[in-house]
């Protein structure tokens, strides 16, 4: 068994495309559109991930655009998804500077968790060991759910 791809579905595909993009790092691998079915598929991989996915086409994260409006309910019974980053403050700093909620933050200097636009959880993972605890993140609370 090989993991290829979690699919999720979205309902404003430029914004989260400059969520995962623009402000997660993340690669767009391949995209398909179908006039028939009404539907655009974007396929984005993590940077480091990227000579991967487009060799084996995986491990991939698929984004469902429907054209026709549709309300999604917090993921269907979905989890979440999770990346390794190389510093977790950093990108927090710079998520939270772009209007992103830090639903848990990186207090342990280890893991955070955020909320795509489309209410999808993602858990960030500090790529090796912890960094050293460090403010705000030490002080700061929990945010709604994940």
């Amino acid at each position: 068994m090989q993991y290829l791809h979690t699919m999720i579905r979205v309902s404003d595909l430029e914004q989260t495309l400059h969520f995962f993009c623009d402000l997660l790092g993340m690669v767009e691998i391949d995209r398909k559109s179908s006039e028939k079915g009404r539907f655009t598929l974007v396929f984005l991989a993590a940077s480091e991930d990227e000579f991967r996915a487009r060799e084996d086409k995986a491990p991939m994260l698929e984004l469902t655009y429907n054209w026709d409006p549709e309300e999604y309910a917090d993921g269907r019974n979905f989890g979440h998804l999770a990346y390794r980053v190389d510093d977790i403050y950093v990108l927090c700093e710079t998520l939270q500077a772009n209007g992103v909620t830090i639903n848990r933050p990186p207090r342990d200097g280890h893991m955070a968790f955020i909320r795509s636009p489309d209410n999808i959880s993602v858990e960030l993972l500090q790529k090796g060991e912890a960094l050293a605890p460090k403010e705000p993140w030490v002080s700061m609370e929990n945010t709604g759910t994940w």
